[in-house]
């Protein structure tokens, strides 16, 4: 019996002490759940009760240099729909179907999926978004956006470049500068029952987005407009595949125009523009296909292509043996039209030769048996050296994305041949920047510059964030040598292959070139002229590459043009005043006089004062002898041999 209590005293001591054990145990995590995971539980709870629909960050501008707006952003709204919370789906479908240009079946499929929430369209205007709200849908939300738009179009497409739909930068400066120009999304919260549903006129929580920040960069709109325009007049006179054009200031690398005709629209960035459907009108494109038409017409090809500079490149191998003593002015040279390296002739640009002539003349006439000698006596290493010197073979650092480098031999690949059409700028291959950089070096006094686009980050408010520096790298070669060859390039232009980017009036210096694309004699080439002015201190200079002109293809005849038009419209903007020559002034009539007053002056007395002024044609009106009304107006500046209207009474 007492055996028996003692057991059941045991059996109970331990169902108590297990009860305890769990009591404890549930205490404690209950302990835990309410006091240490709080928070979290809360943040759970909150979570499970609250929908988030996102409110898109303002985009920063881009700004040209002179505070032009080159991309900003237009209002726009996002349509969506919350399945939980539709009440009507059919007058939703008809609805979004009938304002929004979609389908009734591609509506429906959205509207009847089961997910929290469904976008139907984005960048919808806001006046169709103000018209769907009217109608007050259960389960519709529309929420603002932005829209990212560009006020010009196609100028400078592959430079500014564009965003996605995630309103997100793809190419261009809209991609380099992303970081800067996006923005911080808001949101809106709102409450939910357990079911989804929102529940009525409970608050709503919003967190407000903050704009990205504004992007001031070089490229000067008109200089821009100027230049296209050239480029697009030459490639239509010349059916050419493509024509590039850069501009720049020589002597910081603030690139003031890029141009890569033909140029797309940026607010349609995805349809193909007509240069590249024409040849595929009828067909159907598979998505690889579209997309790699899509990328070729992005491409920008002042800094993704590369090709032989040709004749233009003699600036570098001339820069190279003036610095290394290894030409003067005065040696000579003779061409009867070709050279013989080992076993390969090699031939002039002109078929008869050049005969007798000095290095002046020699570049004046870009003669390839001159450079072939010059750069036997510099050597491989030497010529190598004066290429990295500048940065030809590295990247010019441009802040845009796609830059590609050059193409050279390895130098211990260079034998007597290579190094021949090396020094008239054959047998490798650089980008179109590369080359105006280097010469630009060439001009500026020995100084390498980075060119770019990017000058300041500024906050909505207009506070200055950043400042943007470039890497410079002095003395690449002597002040001497660049005041030897500004001269000598101006003697190109004022005298030889580049007469025809000569103007009055300004002093302008460059070089031609004319370039055989690969592979040889397939009748294809690249005509290019590189530019500066004023040659005595060069404050800017252009590269023009015209892709495989049809008919006359020499860079002296169709590429020179268009810089002197360049040049022509954008030297007095940049406020480069014209400084005649007296020859100049002579030739082309240049000068201004005062008009005197002949009113009153009789036919006799007329004829014996305009022996005196030089003016032009001269028009009479009336029978009489007096003079009675005279247009210029006495008093007026106007140019010489202006046309002089009299009228007699």
């Amino acid at each position: 019996m007492a055996r028996n209590r003692t057991y059941n005293r045991r059996n109970i001591l331990i169902v108590l002490s297990v009860i305890l054990l769990v009591t404890c145990i549930l205490t404690g995590r209950l302990v835990y759940l309410m006091i240490f995971k709080s928070e979290y539980y809360s943040a759970k709870a909150k979570a499970l009760h609250e929908r988030e629909r996102p409110i898109k960050a303002k985009r920063g501008s881009i700004y040209d240099i002179n505070g032009v707006e080159l991309a900003t952003n237009k209002p726009v709204c996002t349509i969506s729909v919350i399945h939980s919370q539709i009440t009507d789906p059919e007058k939703v479908i008809s609805v979004l179907s009938e304002h929004l240009g979609l389908s009734e079946e591609y509506v429906r499929k959205r509207v009847e999926k089961v997910s929290a929430i469904e976008r139907i369209k984005s960048n919808v205007s806001k006046e169709i978004a103000d018209k769907i709200r009217e109608y007050k849908l259960d389960g519709v939300m529309v929420d603002e956006d932005y829209k990212r738009y560009y006020p010009y179009g196609n100028l400078a497409s592959k430079v500014i470049g564009f965003t996605g739909s995630d309103n997100q930068g793809v190419i261009g400066l809209e991609v380099k500068y992303e970081d800067y120009l996006k923005g911080i999304n808001g949101m809106i919260l709102t409450l939910t029952t357990a079911y989804g549903v929102e529940i009525p006129n409970a608050a709503e929580d919003r967190v407000e987005p903050q704009p990205g920040n504004d992007l001031y960069i070089s490229l000067d709109i008109n200089i821009q407009k100027y230049a296209q325009q050239a480029a697009y007049k030459v490639m239509e006179a010349k059916s050419a595949k493509n024509v590039k054009l850069i501009v720049m200031d020589p002597r910081d690398g603030k690139i003031y125009a890029m141009v890569n005709a033909p140029e797309f629209d940026l607010n349609d960035p995805y349809t193909l523009i007509n240069e590249i459907a024409k040849d595929y009108v009828g067909e159907t494109l598979s998505d690889e296909k579209l997309n790699e038409l899509l990328n070729q017409m992005w491409r920008n090809a002042s800094i993704s292509d590369t090709y032989e500079p040709g004749s233009a490149f003699k600036i570098i191998t001339a820069t190279a043996a003036l610095e290394e003593n290894e030409v003067k002015l005065e040696d000579r040279f003779f061409c009867p039209g070709f050279k013989t390296v080992e076993d390969r002739i090699i031939r002039c640009h002109k078929a008869g030769g050049h005969g007798s002539q000095n290095f002046v003349e020699g570049i004046k006439n870009s003669c390839n048996p001159v450079f072939i000698e010059i750069g036997a006596r510099l050597g491989a290493e030497r010529m190598y050296d004066y290429f990295k010197r500048l940065g030809l073979f590295n990247r010019t650092g441009v802040d845009i994305p796609g830059e590609a480098n050059s193409i050279m031999h390895n130098i211990d690949n260079v034998g007597a041949v290579e190094l021949a059409t090396m020094s008239f700028g054959q047998s490798f291959q650089i980008t179109p920047l590369q080359l105006l950089v280097a010469v630009s070096a060439v001009i500026n006094g020995g100084k390498l510059v980075t060119p770019h686009f990017g000058l300041q980050i500024k906050a909505p408010d207009g506070r200055v964030i950043k400042t943007l520096e470039y890497k410079t790298t002095e003395n690449v070669i002597s002040k001497e040598t660049s005041e030897t060859m500004k001269k000598l390039l101006e003697a190109v232009v004022s005298d030889g292959t580049g007469k025809r980017a000569y103007l009055p009036g300004f002093r302008v210096g460059g070089k031609t070139a004319t370039s055989e694309k690969l592979p040889r004699r397939s009748g294809k080439y690249i005509s290019s002229f590189v530019g500066f002015a004023p040659a005595d201190d060069p404050q800017v200079i252009a590269i023009v590459l015209i892709d495989e002109p049809v008919g006359i293809y020499y860079g002296g005849t169709i590429a020179a043009p268009v810089i002197a038009e360049l040049f022509d419209n954008i030297l007095p903007y940049l406020g480069i005043e014209e400084r005649y020559t007296e020859e100049e002034q002579k030739e082309y009539k240049v000068g201004t006089f005062t008009v005197p007053d002949f009113i009153g002056k009789t036919k006799k007395e007329m004829k014996d004062l305009l022996r005196v002024y030089e003016f032009g044609e001269i028009y009479t009106l009336g029978e009489g002898d007096i003079v009675i009304e005279q247009f210029p107006l006495p008093g007026e500046i106007v140019n010489k041999y202006s046309p002089l209207v009299l009228y007699y009474q």
